[in-house]
């Protein structure tokens, strides 16, 4: 069952997602070569924390740590560890915070020093995805015309829609109904209706789609060993016009 939100349960979502985008930008200044992912999830939970939030993703269904930290071909969900970030990585920050009971969630991701330019590229046309998709999560439309957007843009210029994985309603859980994929047919899917709340995130390879996951349980990585991305705003959609960020600063 798809929740509508009330404007003022919008309004605490919106709080939780600020958490989510400024912790995320303060993370972003401290990626560079020599440091650990670990290091950067210790930083994580202190902002957030300090913030009045709550880590949404530390114990939940049991994952250890309150960062995402997915590096290189490791598309979601990567542990942070010991792991020295080098000249040339990417890497994933995906975070989740709650406040008063709900939810936010955001993903970026950055370069470590200096990157190829096809690495640019894809992390340029994955985020250029999302804002995609975004446009179309608008009151009329269907859920699948946000995934065809995503899915489209993506394919145009050479790179690989994950489908294994996809965005998500959120409010009072950090997954509620509905599941957005970002691949599909448009004009399908339930209709888009006003005090809806969104993840969407697309996860795009620099090679083929597939996907397999770790013996952690939790680490994904692209099949082939290519390089993927990953991009995510938590959007409200309103009674007209575009959604409304709440990921942002």
């Amino acid at each position: 069952m798809i929740i509508l939100k009330t404007s003022e349960e919008i309004e605490l979502i919106a709080s939780a997602a600020r958490i989510v985008a400024d912790a995320q930008q303060a993370l972003v200044k401290e990626v560079r070569p020599g440091i650990t992912t670990a290091h950067l999830d210790l930083l994580a939970e202190e902002y957030i924390r300090n913030r009045g939030g709550i880590p949404a993703f530390k114990g939940y269904r049991n994952f250890p740590k309150t960062l995402c930290a997915s590096v290189n071909d490791q598309v979601v969900h990567g542990i942070p560890s010991n792991r020295v970030l080098k000249d040339g990585d990417i890497i994933g920050l995906d975070l989740g915070a709650i406040i008063e009971g709900f939810y936010g969630d955001g993903a970026v991701t950055i370069p470590v020093g200096t990157v190829k330019p096809e690495v640019e590229k894809l992390m340029k046309v994955t985020k250029e995805s999302l804002m995609k998709g975004i446009e179309k999560a608008v009151v009329g439309n269907r859920l699948s015309d946000i995934s065809h957007a995503i899915q489209t843009h993506v394919e145009e210029d050479g790179f690989s829609v994950v489908r294994d994985f996809v965005g998500h309603g959120i409010g009072r859980q950090l997954h509620e109904e509905p599941q957005v994929p970002n691949y599909g047919r448009p004009g399908q899917g339930p209709r888009l209706r006003e005090g809806m709340v969104l993840a969407i995130e697309p996860m795009v390879n620099m090679g083929d789609s597939g996907v397999r996951v770790l013996n952690d349980g939790w680490t994904a990585v692209t099949s082939d060993g290519s390089l993927s991305a990953h991009f995510e705003h938590t959007v409200a959609i309103q009674a007209s016009g575009p959604p409304r960020i709440l990921t942002t600063v």
